[in-house]
């Protein structure tokens, strides 16, 4: 009898987990749109009047973004990203990351990655990067990041297109 209550208890116990670790159909929908290869063709601000020059993704000058391939692969979640030298102060650097959909309750999808060193060790003390799907189709991905700018909520929009 307890070994009939201890296999059960187990059984529940083990799927609970495995639900808890589960990825809703839309993630994995999503996962799926994205993987392949993007261009970072645009970065715009929105809350923030004029230009400014912001280092993004504890890594670069948003201009040294622009026009920077990413590759995501959905099958192992690993990606990199590829900023050329199209400026004489951009370092050309090609980063690899860990990616994922994170599924909030209540609240909209979102696109997180932690940048990895060669290793595939999590730099950033562990630290990530989430921003908000706000479009996401074949052609075209739309992240959004919210930022403090001079004690005023803004964002960081970054616009992509399918290579």
């Amino acid at each position: 009898m307890q070994r009939k209550i201890l296999k059960g208890g187990l059984l529940f116990l083990l799927i609970t987990i495995l639900n808890a670790c589960s990825v809703s159909k839309e993630a994995k929908g999503y996962k799926k749109t994205i993987n392949g290869s993007w261009i970072l063709q645009t970065i715009t601000t929105d809350g923030v009047s004029g230009i400014i020059k912001m280092k993004i993704f504890n890594e670069a000058n948003s201009d040294c973004f622009i026009g920077s391939e990413w590759n995501f692969t959905s099958s192992n979640s690993l990606g990199k990203y590829m900023v050329v030298d199209t400026k004489k102060e951009c370092t050309p650097l090609t980063r690899l990351f860990r990616w994922s959909i994170y599924e909030p309750k209540g609240e909209e999808k979102m696109f997180q990655f932690k940048r990895l060193d060669d290793k595939k060790n999590s730099m950033d003390n562990g630290d990530g990067f989430r921003l908000k799907i706000i479009e996401l189709n074949d052609n075209s991905l739309k992240l959004k990041s919210e930022i403090i700018f001079e004690g005023k909520t803004a964002a960081i929009i970054y616009n992509f297109v399918q290579k």
